[in-house]
C-alpha cells in the first residue's frame, strides 16, 4: 500500500511523493484524505527553514496536521470504523520519511483512537478544528476571557467566536493589516495604533510577533494576564519594572488535547461556533508546490486547503 504525499526535501523545496506505506494493524485505520489545510504558522516555519529545535524536525518531511477523509479499511479492532468521516491531526505512517506533523497525504495509516469521527455535513471547514482546538485551549487555562485579541488571522478568528460562543463578552481584536481586517462576527477589529486603552484584563497574543511583549504589557490592568498563545521564534523578554508596578502574568498556552477537539466538534455540531468564511483558497493536491507558497506569501490568504479526491 502507498500514499502520495506532500514532502519538503529541504526548506523551500516541495515535492509530491509516492511513499509506502505500512499494512494497518489490528488497532490501525486507512484513510483516504479528502482535504487538508495549510498552517500559516508551524508549517510556514518548515516550509523557509526557521522552525526552532523541536522534536522529530528534519528533512525531508511530511507536514500538515489539519487532514479530514474517509475510513476505507481497518483492522480488526477497528472494524467498526470503516466508512466513518474523521479528523486526523496528523500520522507516522511514512517510514524513513520523518512526519512533522505528517497529514499532508492522500492516504495515511493511523491508530483507530488518534482519528476524530465527524458527522457528514461538515465536510471540508473540518480541516479548521486543530486550529479551533487550539484557541479552546488557549481559553480553557485562562483565569479570564479575552477583552482584547492580538492578531486576525484564521486563530484570532476562532479565538474571538469562541469567547462569544462560550459566554464571554465581545473582544476587541487588534489588526494593523487592512486585507484581514474585515470579516469580524460580533465584535470589533481596530488598528493598534487607534486604541488608547491601558486597561485589558486578559491580552491573547496569536500574531506570534516576539516583539510586542513590552507593548502588550503596557496595555494590562493591575493584575492581568498575557497570554502567549501564537508561535514564536525568536525569544522573548520584557523590561521588568512595568510588569513589576502591574503585578503582571505571562501563560503560555499549552497544545490542545484531544478533549479540546471533542469539545470544539460540539461547540460545532451545536451550531455554537460556526467556521464559514476562514477557507479563503482551495487547490488541487497537484497544485501543491502553488498552495504552500500562496499560504505563506498571499496577505489575503486565511487558509488555504488541498483537495486530495482526484489523487
Amino acid at each position: 500500500m502507498d500514499t502520495i504525499a506532500v514532502v519538503l526535501e529541504q526548506p523551500k523545496q516541495l515535492v509530491l511523493s509516492r511513499l509506502d506505506l505500512p499494512l494497518p494493524g489490528d488497532e490501525d485505520v486507512v484513510v483516504d484524505i479528502e482535504w487538508s489545510g495549510i498552517s500559516t504558522g508551524t508549517e510556514r516555519l518548515l516550509w523557509d527553514g526557521t522552525m526552532p529545535p523541536f522534536p522529530g524536525l528534519g528533512y525531508p518531511l511530511v507536514p500538515g496536521y489539519e487532514a479530514v477523509g474517509r475510513v476505507v479499511e481497518a483492522g480488526a479492532g477497528a472494524a467498526s470504523r470503516i466508512g466513518d468521516r474523521v479528523f486526523v491531526p496528523g500520522a507516522r505512517c511514512f517510514g524513513d520519511v520523518r512526519s512533522l506533523f505528517g497529514g499532508a497525504a492522500s492516504r495515511l495509516v493511523v491508530p483507530f483512537t488518534r482519528v476524530l469521527p465527524l458527522t457528514e455535513d461538515i465536510g471540508e471547514q473540518a480541516v479548521l478544528i486543530a486550529l479551533a482546538a487550539t484557541a479552546y485551549n488557549a481559553l480553557a487555562g485562562g483565569m479570564e476571557k479575552p477583552d482584547l485579541i492580538v492578531g486576525h488571522g484564521v486563530l484570532g478568528r476562532l479565538l474571538a467566536r469562541l469567547v462569544l460562543a462560550t459566554g464571554g463578552r465581545a473582544p476587541v481584536v487588534w489588526e494593523h493589516n487592512l486585507e484581514r481586517a474585515g470579516g469580524a462576527c460580533g465584535y470589533a477589529v481596530i488598528d493598534p495604533a487607534e486604541d488608547a486603552h491601558h486597561d485589558y484584563h486578559a491580552i491573547y497574543d496569536v500574531s506570534g510577533d516576539a516583539s510586542l511583549l513590552d507593548d502588550l504589557i503596557a496595555r494590562l490592568a493591575p493584575g492581568g494576564e498575557v497570554v502567549l498563545a501564537g508561535f514564536y521564534t525568536r525569544p522573548l523578554q520584557f523590561a521588568f519594572p512595568p510588569a513589576f508596578l502591574r503585578e503582571a502574568r505571562i501563560r503560555v498556552a499549552a497544545e490542545w488535547q484531544p478533549s479540546d477537539l471533542r469539545s470544539v466538534r460540539s461547540l460545532i455540531e451545536s451550531g455554537r461556533l460556526s467556521l464559514d468564511g476562514l477557507i479563503t483558497h482551495r487547490r488541487e493536491a497537484g497544485q501543491a508546490a502553488d498552495a504552500y507558497r500562496t499560504a505563506f506569501t498571499d496577505p489575503g490568504c486565511l487558509k488555504m486547503i488541498l483537495d486530495w479526491r482526484a489523487c
